[in-house]
């Protein structure tokens, strides 16, 4: 037997990294008119129809209570959230934090003004919004922890860590992780 290595086998699919969803999140607050504006802003942004969020718990200071509307959210997956999320990383110009990513293979950050967004003008009748971007990455064959019947417990190499979280960020997106 020779002492040369064997040629690199096909990448297993299951280790390839892929985003799940995009969920682009505005909190107002409140119920009402400030509401109403922010899910134009969303509907503008992602051209899907937002749902509103509610309080879960009572915050005496803030003036919330359970069920209160508080805020709106569009959940978008597949192309749809690549496309997206290439659009709201070009605000970032590309760049996010160290502290963005966390252990599980998550990525939030914030935009301070949906009309950073390319091709967006500002709107006196919305006022200004910003948004918060959560992406969360998974890789194939996790949905066995997450299904209703006969639900599996997953290896701990099957979830997503955060350096390579970041590498995809870093090849996927040309992302630069600033620390």
């Amino acid at each position: 037997m020779s002492g040369a290595a064997a040629p690199p086998g096909p990448e297993n699919p299951n280790r390839r990294v892929e985003v799940h969803k995009v969920v682009a999140h505005i909190a107002t607050g409140e119920a009402g008119d400030k509401l109403k504006k922010a899910e134009r802003v969303l509907e503008v942004l992602t051209s899907r129809k937002p749902v509103r969020t509610l309080a879960k718990r009572t915050i005496r200071d803030w003036g919330l209570r359970p069920g209160m509307q508080i805020g709106c959210k569009v959940t978008l997956r597949k192309k749809v959230a690549e496309v997206f999320l290439k659009r709201a990383l070009w605000v970032h110009n590309f760049k996010l934090l160290d502290g963005s990513f966390d252990e599980l293979g998550n990525v939030s950050f914030g935009i301070p003004d949906y009309t950073g967004f390319e091709g967006i003008k500002y709107d006196p009748d919305i006022g200004i919004f910003g948004l918060d971007v959560c992406v969360t990455l998974r890789r194939k064959g996790s949905r066995v922890a997450l299904r209703k019947n006969v639900p599996a417990s997953m290896d701990k190499k099957q979830y997503v860590s955060k350096p390579e979280a970041m590498r995809f960020f870093k090849e996927r997106f040309n992302v630069e992780v600033v620390e």
